[in-house]
């Protein structure tokens, strides 16, 4: 017996799903609604660290993502300028355990069709836009209204709704995302031969500049700087920012600065930080991945504690015989100093490019992590 027979899930991302899939196949009734009209054609590649892709593996799509994406072992830190000096070769860390790479990079829309395929093969009922308006607490459960419209009563309400979650809001929980003063400019590029695995420069122009494969041949390139307003810039000029950036650094920048034009899915946001301080939950609604939570990229751990937080919730639903305080705590306990660990030493790796501090010991943190997360969640 589950704890719950009937969720909601406001959201469709990947904390979402993976809530989503291990309740629906445990029998429980689970109805996802996302403001989306579609799942998303558009965007850029994402990095997945070994724990993502054990979480991919209990979700039952690694081998159909492992072949759509680009596997590699190990992290390389460069210097900028023309020879692009290797700095450090980070020790391979598999957080994922034995059966599954260090990390994997692939096209971010390539992994929420697999996802979202996977789901309704579970049975999970998916709403495209449909926005969660209200949640009321009864004896009973949580009623729903989505679009203003009520649409029933479950006795779980998992709002997965991203950074500027609305379920986080209308539960009164007042922490949000706030920028840490760094932006990203992110772009689709194809995959020069030489780039098998991330790595990373500090310094320059930009204080991180990097590259993920995404595919056999394509990958994902970005540089980070101060945030500025450069929200509206328009593709064109994204990418002749970006290019200006690009002479700065050597090695494969040089094969990425030739194909950089407006077609190539360019991007920028700027980075933010925040974490739930206490409960994620209010009674019988509880906020997991993005809403909960956000950090910077700077070790690539935002989709497997997103992943995390979905499986370890689901995994104790299914076990339980009822959402009461144990369950919270459970649940608590294995989640909360977890992303914290994550959220603290991303936000610290930017916080150390903001000084210029020259000394910090950026490998270490990095590594230190890595072990961490390799523990289970």
């Amino acid at each position: 017996m589950t704890a719950v027979t009937t969720v909601a899930i406001a959201g469709c991302g990947a904390a979402s799903l993976a809530a989503a899939i291990p309740l629906a196949e445990a029998g429980v009734s689970v109805d996802v609604y996302e403001l989306k009209r579609e799942v998303s054609a558009l965007g850029s590649g994402i990095t997945l660290q070994g724990n993502a892709l054990r979480a991919l593996g209990q979700l039952g799509v690694w081998e159909q993502a492992a072949a759509e994406g680009y596997a590699f072992e190990g992290l390389t830190l460069r210097a900028p300028g023309p020879d692009a000096a290797v700095v450090a070769e980070l020790p391979e860390v598999k957080t994922g355990g034995p059966d599954f790479p260090a990390g994997m990079g692939m096209y971010r829309p390539d992994l929420a069709r697999i996802l979202t395929a996977r789901a309704e093969a579970a049975g999970v009922r998916i709403h495209f836009g449909a926005k969660v308006t209200a949640v009321t607490e009864t004896d009973s459960g949580v009623r729903v209204d989505v679009g203003g419209a009520p649409v029933g009563e479950f006795d779980l309400v998992i709002g997965a709704d991203g950074l500027h979650s609305t379920v986080r809001e209308l539960i009164g929980i007042e922490t949000r995302p706030e920028p840490t003063g760094m932006g990203i400019w992110r772009a689709f590029v194809p995959r020069p031969a030489e780039v098998t695995q991330t790595q990373l420069y500090y310094g320059g122009p930009a204080y991180i500049a990097g590259y993920t494969p995404t595919g056999d041949d394509t990958m994902y390139a970005f540089f980070v700087e101060d945030a500025q307003d450069r929200f509206d810039v328009p593709p064109a000029e994204g990418a002749e920012i970006m290019r200006e950036i690009c002479g700065a650094y050597g090695g494969p920048w040089n094969e990425v600065r030739e194909n950089l034009d407006d077609t190539r899915r360019i991007n920028y946001t700027w980075f933010t930080s925040h974490l739930i301080d206490g409960a994620w939950n209010r009674g019988r609604v509880v906020v997991i991945g993005d809403a909960a939570h956000s950090c910077p990229p700077t070790i690539a751990q935002g989709a497997a504690q997103a992943f995390e937080d979905g499986l370890v919730l689901a995994e104790l639903l299914i076990a339980a015989d009822a959402v009461d305080d144990d369950l919270w705590e459970a649940f608590h306990a294995r989640r909360i100093e977890r992303a914290k660990a994550v959220v603290d030493a991303s936000v610290q790796l930017g916080a150390w490019q903001l000084e210029h501090n020259r000394e910090a010991d950026a490998p270490g943190l990095i590594f230190g992590v890595a072990q961490k997360m390799a523990e289970p969640a």
